[in-house]
């Protein structure tokens, strides 16, 4: 039973790490690993067509990445600080959970100031609360309307790209770090495997007769947390908000209830639906936060196939797809995926697990 957290550990260098996604959504490379057979095929995400068929059903995570990153200065010194916005907490009263960079500059009664390139301000927030080293409560001062207030963080925020893309977030991040069907704005990353489908090939998987469903789950700095216990069983994740809707279960069970493909899109997709079985063993609609934390062994109860990313070594992600596709199918494929010169992680490439 693979249940160490050094299990999971595989090398990789840095220019197996993806930096810009491919030049077209659908055309980066898939691999396809078939559990029953432990078969691996090496395909382009486009033929994902091939591997599915009427009746099959889709589960998207609809989240929108909002951008999180902004960057502003200390009120008196102008020290230059960084601001990651993580949730917000109070709508009416602008109160923001945030992580500050570098914290030790940062103090509960600071005011910070967000400018444009002209130097004028934008906005201005004060810190309220410490909650953690790097962790702040802030309140932002706005007398503007919602709408107003939501263009301006638009305005200054920049797409919060993964620290192991290691440049400048540009202006094509915006639309690419994003799915095509994001609707929900709430995510500080991107569920990564949407990333590859484009509106043409949604369009020819309908045709075909596939199912299309949506939930939202919010996508939390959690997602990039290391786990520092060897024994997984005492690892706790951070929590996300999700919600399922009753209409969105009833498609998936009867595509599961027929026997049909229920393919999980990312590693979300497969919390969430994980998160809201019934005592039957069927989907059902729910809301609420999930800090579910899927690990081998684990007996899965909704999708039987599911689309993913190359994952960073010791992740949950990782973990969570060696449970799903098997310790030994999943790191051969790993291997192959270093050996064939697969590109990793959220601008990655692509695997189907069936």
């Amino acid at each position: 039973m693979r249940s160490k957290l050094s299990h999971f550990n595989y090398n990789i260098g840095k220019e197996s790490i993806a930096q810009y996604p491919s030049k077209e959504r659908d055309e980066s490379r898939l691999m396809v690993l078939h559990r029953d057979t432990g078969k691996i095929e090496h395909r382009i995400f486009k033929d994902l067509i091939d591997y599915f068929d009427d009746g099959d059903t889709f589960v998207f995570n609809n989240t929108k990445v909002f951008p999180a990153r902004m960057y502003g200065c200390k009120e008196k010194t102008g020290a230059k600080i960084e601001v990651f916005l993580l949730r917000e907490l109070n709508h009416e009263a602008k109160l923001w959970d945030v992580l500050v960079d570098p914290a030790r500059k940062i103090r509960v009664g600071n005011k910070l100031y967000f400018s444009d390139d002209k130097g004028n301000d934008i906005l201005v927030a004060e810190v309220v609360d410490n909650t953690t080293s790097r962790g702040r409560t802030i309140r932002f001062f706005y007398d503007g309307t919602d709408e107003e207030f939501q263009r301006d963080l638009e305005y200054l925020g920049n797409t919060p790209l993964p620290k192991y893309i290691i440049r400048d977030a540009e202006n094509t991040d915006k639309e690419r770090y994003q799915t095509v069907y994001a609707k929900e704005i709430g995510a500080v990353a991107a569920p990564t495997a949407g990333l590859h489908f484009s509106n043409e090939l949604l369009k020819r998987l309908e045709i075909k007769g596939c199912h299309f469903t949506e939930l939202t789950l919010h996508v939390g700095l959690g997602t990039f947390r290391t786990i520092d216990v060897e024994d997984l069983s005492k690892h706790k994740m951070d929590a996300e908000y999700f919600r399922i809707s009753k209409a969105i279960a009833d498609i998936v069970n009867t595509s599961k209830i027929n026997n049909k493909r229920v393919c999980a899109v990312g590693t979300t997709s497969m919390r969430a639906v994980e998160s809201a079985v019934s005592a039957e063993g069927l989907l059902k609609g729910a809301e609420g936060w999930t800090n579910k934390f899927i690990y081998p062994p684990y007996d899965f109860s909704i999708a039987n196939s599911m689309i993913t990313n190359f994952h960073l070594p010791k992740s949950s992600l990782l973990i969570m797809i060696c449970a799903f596709g098997g310790y030994d199918l999943v790191m051969e494929a790993y291997r192959q995926a270093l050996k064939e010169k697969y590109r990793f992680y959220s601008y990655g490439d692509a695997m189907l697990i069936l």
